[in-house]
């Protein structure tokens, strides 16, 4: 298991890990944002392990299992370095729609036994319901996992886009390492109700879409297969408003030196000692870009000027569609 100093880690609950202070999240190297470079994933992935970063997401529905095999033969010879966070639930067709969600204890354990073989490893470190299964009683689901902690196939539990409720009744099933969550400076929802409850708890967070899913670093929707063409905040009825939060956002990154990505790091950091910043890279650049984050340290007063001048309110458009809003437990 990778080491680290005390300077440099964040724990995840006294559940869980303990991490470099950047995770690097593998999504999009699976087709999310559209076409990915496969040889340039793998660099990515090599990278960032070799500055240090020790806690690697995916999850089992991701390119309907790319996601893992790219991470299996990513970690060829390189197991003892890397952590492995991986969701599922998530329920894909052939032609990848979208069909449910199914988190019963069967299935969960299902799950895990097709995740290791394509991740090549014989246990995960952190496993995750990537949503709630409203059939299913969190309980059940967290108590399968339990099992597969007993058996040393899991060592850690985690949850994903939950609320407060939920977040309790998990953690009475069996203490929860963190909360895998959207949180940026653009979406600041779970700082009201669920960071106190973490907080209060000793759970950790994972914070996710920290630049809006590419949105404050001007990125745009791939002509094809990206999923970011279906949500709100690309929509071009929101292009004029959310390009002045853009355009803020990326003044002040070049003010203090760093690119939008970096910036979005170093404002997560800042937000909290138990929140460890997701970041979706799929090049080496993007790597590159977001790490920088981690020698920017920001002020008290540094995080409230960046905060006036983009306020999370002004934000056009919820971060996912108004059926997937519906669904997340994390929203109620």
């Amino acid at each position: 298991m990778p080491t680290l100093s005390s300077t440099q880690s964040r724990s995840l609950g006294p559940a869980g890990p303990t991490v470099f202070p950047l995770a690097l999240g593998c999504m999009g190297m699976s087709g999310m944002y559209g076409p990915a470079d496969e040889a340039e994933s793998i660099a990515t992935i090599h990278a960032a392990l070799d500055r240090g970063v020790t806690l690697l997401d995916t999850g089992d529905f991701y390119g309907m299992g790319h996601n893992e095999l790219l991470i299996g033969r990513a970690l060829r010879g390189r197991r003892d370095k890397a952590l492995l966070s991986v969701k599922f639930g998530a329920l894909r067709a052939p032609d990848g729609n979208w069909l449910g969600f199914d988190a019963r204890p069967a299935a969960v354990k299902t799950f895990l036994a097709y995740s290791l073989t394509r991740l090549g490893v014989d246990y995960v470190d952190i496993y995750r319901p990537s949503r709630l299964d409203p059939a299913v009683p969190i309980e059940e689901t967290i108590g399968a996992i339990a099992d597969l902690v007993k058996a040393g196939y899991v060592r850690a539990i985690g949850l994903s886009e939950v609320g407060p409720e939920t977040i309790r009744r998990a953690h009475g099933a069996h203490p929860i390492s963190d909360l895998q969550i959207e949180y940026s400076i653009l979406s600041r929802g779970p700082e009201a109700k669920i960071f106190p409850v973490l907080a209060e708890l000793g759970i950790g967070a994972t914070a996710y879409g920290l630049l809006s899913r590419g949105l404050l670093s001007a990125s745009k929707p791939a002509p094809k297969g990206d999923f970011r063409a279906w949500l709100p905040r690309f929509a071009p009825e929101h292009r004029e408003q959310n390009q002045r939060l853009v355009d803020a956002f990326a003044a002040y990154a070049t003010a203090k030196g760093v690119r939008p990505a970096g910036l979005a790091v170093a404002w997560v950091l800042a937000k909290g000692d138990r929140i460890v910043p997701v970041i979706g890279a799929r090049t080496r650049t993007q790597l590159a870009e977001a790490m920088a984050g981690l020698d920017l340290k920001l002020s008290v007063e540094e995080v409230a000027r960046l905060e006036a001048a983009v306020p999370a309110s002004d934000i056009a458009g919820t971060r996912y569609d108004a059926h997937q809003m519906r669904m997340l437990d994390s929203e109620r």
